[in-house]
């Protein structure tokens, strides 16, 4: 009775699924049929089959020889998920509630405001503005100053065009 398979993370189960996809579709374009192909790695096709399905308790050591039959590599890169995501670039975008997690000073600047987690963008521009003494711009993230630079730019009296005044001589 075989052993059941380890606990993988779920990262690790799609990798495993897709470098088996990989293999099976080498093993198609090179039109060879599961048999001669496990036959050739010194396989059974049965393990061939768990190899391209990605099953994670198939030895390492079948796996290579799977790849090395059908012509491919093994090779290992750093993991994607080990290095740092860029941030989203959000010049002149504005949230409908602004989020007071995500932005330090707004949330150490509204000490005061209790029972909420956000606030408008009116909201959050006003405590911005009200105690503008107290902002550490060379601290503030590149995050919370495009936010504040949007916050100013819409929301702002001289930024806004007054359509009612007439310019009579």
């Amino acid at each position: 009775m075989p052993s059941p398979a380890p606990l993988t993370p779920e990262q690790c189960a799609a990798q495993l699924q897709a470098l088996g996809a990989q293999i099976r579709a080498q093993r198609k374009a090179l039109r060879l049929s599961a048999t001669v192909t496990a036959e050739a790695a010194g396989l059974s096709r049965v393990t061939l089959h768990r190899i391209e399905k990605g099953e994670p308790s198939v030895t390492m050591g079948a796996w290579c020889n799977a790849m090395a039959a059908l012509g491919m590599g093994l090779q290992a890169t750093p993991s994607t998920a080990d290095t740092a995501k860029p941030a989203p670039d959000r010049t002149g975008w504005i949230p409908a509630r602004v989020p007071l997690a995500d932005y330090p000073q707004l949330r150490a600047l509204a000490w005061q405001v209790h029972g909420t987690d956000t606030l408008t963008p009116a909201e959050a521009l006003g405590i911005y503005e009200r105690n503008a003494r107290h902002l550490d711009m060379q601290a503030m993230s590149a995050n919370e100053l495009a936010l504040l630079q949007a916050l100013r730019l819409a929301l702002s009296p001289s930024a806004k065009t007054d359509t009612g005044a007439s310019d009579a001589v």
